[in-house]
């Protein structure tokens, strides 16, 4: 029997639905930066592939406030921004870092492949987790911002062996119930984590200007940004 016209889903504006697929093909566009950094990182050239990422960061933290605005879920419900962002997310967290401190230089040859494959396992599993994120948008465990971590490692340059180290303890963290801030969603502090992540962007951006060198000052309070940006997790406010 055909639907009662008067209780038929309402179809939406094509102007809306355009907007709507917009904001898809935006957050689509981080997997065309994925593959421009992984064609940088394979040539060697480490500052143009973070600078790709970094475009992938961007979009990342900026598109679910478009979606959400538009009402992409509601309008499109076909594709799933979820799924899209997830995907996207792998490439430019996981599989492209990956790929970087296997072929980077900055471990003991004789681990990085493995490490690298440590990297993406810990990495899938961390995004198919369904708890990956508490209701108050806390990550739970180390949430796989490898993009982040070899960012860190190109800049300090650590000895190999202390490097692999980190690595192995980090994709350990992966799966322990401590919280590390969403940056962008956490009520709590937000204006000063907003500022931190300002700050944090334009001093990252001043390392990749300057080869991944960035001297002694910029490396320290990058490192202090990601002391603050850690300690946050554990200020959380209780809840469920």
């Amino acid at each position: 029997m055909p639907m009662d016209p008067i209780h038929a889903p309402r179809q939406a504006a094509p102007r809306h639905t355009a907007a709507a697929f917009a904001v898809h093909v935006f957050t689509a566009c981080g997997a065309g930066c994925a593959l421009l950094a992984l064609i940088a990182a394979v040539g060697g050239k480490w500052p143009q592939m973070f600078l790709w990422l970094g475009v992938a960061l961007f979009i990342d933290g900026i598109d679910g406030t478009f979606a959400r605005r538009l009402r992409v879920a509601e309008i499109l419900p076909r594709w799933s921004g979820d799924v899209l962002d997830l995907v996207v997310d792998v490439m430019n967290y996981v599989f492209v870092p990956a790929y970087a401190l296997s072929a980077g230089g900055l471990l003991p040859p004789s681990v990085a492949t493995a490490l690298g494959i440590v990297i993406v396992v810990t990495g899938s599993l961390y995004f198919a987790d369904r708890s990956m994120k508490t209701a108050d948008h806390y990550f739970r465990g180390f949430p796989a911002v490898w993009n982040v971590a070899a960012f860190y490692l190109f800049v300090l340059k650590l000895p190999p062996w202390l490097a692999a180290l980190s690595i192995v303890a980090l994709a350990a963290l992966t799966f322990v119930p401590i919280h590390f801030v969403h940056p962008i969603r956490i009520a709590h502090l937000r204006a000063l984590t907003t500022a931190a992540l300002v700050l944090w962007a334009i001093l990252a951006l001043v390392a990749v200007l300057k080869n991944l060198d960035p001297g002694f000052w910029v490396a320290a309070a990058l490192c202090a940004l990601a002391v603050y940006f850690v300690g946050v997790g554990f200020l959380r406010r209780h809840h469920p």
